[in-house]
């Protein structure tokens, strides 16, 4: 047993023994939350010197074996220059040796609900699914006063007895509730039914019946009417957003290159649903609530959301119905790109976007699939005012898990000691960088204090489930967690490296050809692993756009649901069907990209609009087009340029045109040409 550095009132650190190994190697499925099956990893009881003597003596052996200035340093050096499993027999710190060519396995198997562990003072290769300690003797009150840890919550986190070494025994509750999709659509279901479950057809409706009023608002407002305005209608509403998608999968840079004569340029099924100039019409009055009752700033009832309020209302509750959250959640946040003006947009210089909005997420971390997401509309630079944000975020997002025993995973803007307290009163576990000044956050391990770590090496601080760790990996990282052991370590392998001519294997490879990286402590294990969450849901989300950049800051957040909505729905589609891709698709893998055509198909279906159906009918007329109400009769007082002059790359204007087809038109032969 190794002490921290001399002169120094750190805590213990945990090793193995060359006797304790053969009998603490546990079964992989018992092995910690979420950790592949292929991990060994040893639980080692905590040893503390029974005085100072011994702890001198001890020192001294290890300065003549070589070990160096204290015993966790030396091991991970041995790690770089050794064989890993002959390191683990020789004596060390507690190793969990990962095995295979990625180290982590993401199979469904992999992730049952039931691999939970706990530490404990007697090691043995029995497995138990169950506590280390057992409740099922106690009342409810003093079950659920165990849990509450409102004492923990109200004695000073800042004071020095409040940390102890990471000698106790921390219990995790298993986790029993129902998790996954959860709809009743049978096999026959397709993209438009999934789709549905998020966004359902009232939504369509609600949007139909604003966009008319707003455009009968503006025309009130201006005291002119606008002759290429008419009421839209729910098709043409999912006409309008099934464009809007397949505008993300074909790209242009201008949206009237759509509509392009140029065979090259223009697509032919754009103008068949609808002309550019209804689609710049619809896109110019859509809205989603009632402008004319909106509160201003200042007058009670303000919100900074009302023009998305009624969006928020119905897809907030139907993401969170439609998918069960798992055990294993993320949270973190995601940036939207914007080009108008909000208040709230941050410029963030050290990231790719570097001007845009930010939503904070609540996300699965296997599939992706987002729970919650909550929009930023404040601006804190305190940092009290930082933390107290962060803390108000996760307990919004995690509103209505109490008690079920999720494992929360969130980067160093959230986690705080009063936070994971709180979650941890709460029923929920929690694990997290955090930054060192916080407040709770141990004195003893704070980088003054601590000084120069080498790499590997890690102290560690306990109150009951919450345990502080400080460690070096590329760089010195502060951890809090409430679901990890203390004590424990991993060794992912690195990459497979090729032997030398004539030379054999490096020493810090084993037999298979892997060489082990640095030694983490497991709670950086498990945020690596489970930390994914969002960035999954932010690249199923950001390989194709919905909507066209504009000046109006609601629209972002408009598309940004819409195509959340999108990559929702394709989770449970894939996860409902076990990758079986729906009817009459003849593909070998239904990839996200075909479920999003596929919507766009099915919202526009077999609708055209007013100037569709003309071409169409002119196509099986062309030989009589006056037999069919097409004439030549005065458009408008003003000339504009002739349509078939302008295909044929010339400039003619004209007053004269075909009020069917909507077009100016010279007088003479341009009238019989264009129609043919």
């Amino acid at each position: 047993m190794a002490t921290a550095r001399k002169g120094r009132e750190l805590f213990t650190i945990l090793e193995t023994s060359a006797d304790t190994e053969s009998t603490t190697v546990c079964d992989s499925q018992d092995s910690p939350l979420n950790l592949s099956a292929d991990v060994k990893w040893f639980e080692i009881p905590y040893r503390k010197p029974d005085s100072d003597e011994e702890d001198e003596v001890r020192e001294e052996e290890e300065e003549e074996d070589g070990e160096g200035e204290n015993g966790f340093t030396s091991t991970a050096a041995a790690v770089e220059t050794a064989d890993p499993a002959s390191f683990i027999a020789g004596g060390g710190c507690n190793i969990i040796l990962v095995t295979g060519s990625n180290g982590i396995k993401h199979d469904e198997e992999e992730y049952a609900e039931d691999c939970y562990y706990s530490t404990s003072t007697n090691c043995s290769d029995t497995t138990s699914n169950d506590s280390d300690i057992d409740f099922s003797d106690l009342e409810e009150e003093e079950r659920r006063s165990f849990f509450s840890f409102e004492d923990d919550l109200d004695e000073d986190c800042t004071s020095p007895d409040f940390w102890g070494e990471p000698d106790q025994v921390i219990s995790i509750e298993p986790f029993s509730a129902v998790s996954g999709p959860q709809h009743s659509l049978g096999d026959d279901a397709d993209t438009r039914d999934y789709f549905r479950i998020l966004f359902p057809d009232s939504l369509f409706e609600h949007m139909v019946e604003q966009t008319n009023n707003y455009a009968l608002y503006r025309q009130r407002r201006s005291g002119k009417s606008d002759p290429h305005w008419h009421p839209t209608d729910v098709r043409e509403m999912k006409a309008y957003v099934g464009l809007n998608i397949l505008m993300g999968i074909n790209q242009l840079p201008d949206t009237g290159m759509y509509w392009a004569s140029d065979i090259f340029i223009g697509n032919a099924g754009f103008k068949k649903t609808m002309t550019a100039r209804r689609f710049e019409k619809l896109t110019q009055y859509l809205q989603l609530c009632d402008r004319e009752s909106e509160p201003v700033r200042g007058e009670r009832g303000y919100d900074g959301l009302f023009k998305i309020r009624p969006l928020l209302d119905v897809v907030e509750n139907t993401m969170w119905d439609a998918y069960m959250p798992s055990r294993c959640l993320t949270i973190d946040k995601c940036a939207i790109v914007m080009k108008g003006r909000f208040s709230p947009t941050q410029y963030m210089p050290s990231k790719p976007l570097r001007k845009g909005l930010t939503v904070w997420m609540l996300c699965d971390s296997r599939s992706g699939y987002c729970h919650r997401a909550k929009i930023y509309v404040g601006n804190c630079s305190e940092d009290e005012a930082v933390a107290s944000l962060g803390y108000r975020v996760v307990t919004s997002l995690v509103r209505g898990l109490e008690g079920q025993y999720h494992h929360l995973f969130m980067d160093s803007f959230f986690t705080s000691v009063p936070l994971l307290q709180r979650l941890l009163r709460d029923g929920l576990y929690a694990c997290g960088p955090t930054q060192p000044g916080r407040k709770g956050y141990p004195e003893v391990l704070r980088p003054r204090n601590v000084g120069k770590l080498s790499q590997g090496e890690f102290y560690q601080c306990q109150r009951g489930n919450l345990v502080a760790t400080v460690t070096r990996d590329v760089k010195v990282v502060s951890c809090l967690s409430t679901n990890s052991a203390p004590g424990i370590v991993g060794i992912s392998p690195g990459r497979q490296q090729r032997e030398t001519d004539g030379e054999g294997e490096s020493d810090s490879m084993d037999s298979s050809g892997l060489s082990f990286g640095v030694p983490r402590p497991l709670p950086l294990l498990l945020y690596q692993e489970n930390m994914r969450g969002v960035n999954l849901c932010d690249q199923l989300r950001e390989c194709y756009q919905v909507g066209r950049p504009c000046k109006k800051w609601w629209r972002y957040f408009l598309w940004f649901y819409v195509n959340l909505c999108i990559v929702n729905a394709y989770i449970i589609l894939r996860e409902s069907r076990g990758g079986t891709p729906p009817a009459g698709f003849n593909g070998k893998q239904f990839t996200q990209r075909h479920f999003r055509v596929r919507l766009a198909q099915q919202l526009i279906g077999d609708y055209q609009g007013a100037r569709g159906m003309e071409r169409a009918a002119r196509k099986r007329h062309a030989d009589s087009p006056i037999e069919y109400g097409h004439r030549l009769e005065r458009m408008s007082e003003r000339s504009r340029r002739c349509r078939n002059c302008t295909n044929k790359g010339l400039r003619h204007e004209s007053v004269f045109g075909c009020k069917i087809c909507n077009v100016h038109l010279c007088r003479g032969g341009c009238f019989s040409e264009f129609h043919k």
